[in-house]
């Protein structure tokens, strides 16, 4: 996003704190409002249109909102969701995208509260790892033929039980909404967020052999000091990395391993 749509999208993610601050507000529930609503405009293109146009007065466009969601969703999603109508979108798609943002925001705020964030975040991270490696789930999962029950049937065998509910209800949201995205991207996406609940980075951390506890922590405050931030250490055992240790954070790699030594010795070798 960027210009207005950014603007707008910075003050509807206060807001979204400011409700979600507040003890008495459901944040399980208000993340399924607006999934709800989410789904609504991503399907009515025309309305989508309506509410975002600059042409139209924002007072009138918000009355138009809690017009048509009166009763459908919780008071709290209706004045957020009339909010953001209020202001300008670059794009009427930017809307959407948004509200799927504040959607999968409050759910991992729900987790927060319940003292589970952690295991979201990994199990998030887990399950992207085993779609990658399973060619024959991923093609189930987005296959266009499919049905969504036929797909939400399927995660659930999957996670339920296995995982926190609030990652199995963001798993099946995704799969079922895809909206356009890759599930590799809309996994990352929500690995994202997952680690900016407390202002931490992601880092993909590939070893030979398990890491201790006493190396994970020196490894996180060794990160945190390097970039600045807290660091969420999402974890791999890789055997043919023979020693060593890979770090990926964003689109930075930091490779320590024996065997991308040895691969840099064969080339000046060859050289």
């Amino acid at each position: 996003m960027n210009g207005a749509s950014r603007e707008a999208l910075a003050a509807a993610r206060g807001r979204l704190d400011a409700l979600t601050d507040n003890t008495s507000v459901d944040a399980t529930k208000l993340a399924g409002d607006l999934a709800a609503v989410t789904a609504l405009l991503d399907r009515e293109v025309s309305l989508r249109r309506v509410l975002t146009d600059p042409a139209q007065a924002g007072e009138a466009k918000a009355l138009l909102a809690a017009r048509l969601l009166s009763g459908q969703v919780g008071g709290e999603a209706a004045d957020l969701v009339s909010g953001m109508v209020r202001t300008r979108w670059s794009r009427s798609r930017d809307l959407v995208d948004a509200l799927e943002e504040l959607a999968d925001t409050a759910d991992l705020t729900a987790a927060q509260q319940a003292g589970v964030l952690d295991d979201v975040e990994d199990e998030v991270f887990r399950f992207g790892r085993i779609v990658a490696s399973d060619t024959g789930l991923r093609a189930a999962l987005t296959d266009r033929s499919a049905t969504v029950s036929a797909k939400s049937e399927l995660l659930r065998s999957l996670l339920g039980g296995k995982a926190q509910p609030v990652t199995e209800r963001l798993v099946v949201r995704l799969v079922v909404q895809p909206r356009g995205r890759s599930l590799e991207a809309g996994l990352e996406s929500l690995s994202k967020l997952a680690a900016a609940r407390r202002d931490r980075m992601v880092a993909v951390v590939t070893t030979a052999v398990p890491l201790t506890d006493q190396q994970k922590q020196r490894l996180g405050a060794a990160l945190a000091k390097l970039y600045g931030r807290q660091m969420h250490l999402n974890l791999e055992v890789d055997p043919e990395v023979l020693g060593g240790i890979q770090v990926q954070v964003g689109d930075e790699v930091i490779n320590g391993t024996i065997a991308d030594r040895l691969e840099e010795a064969t080339r000046r070798m060859a050289g």
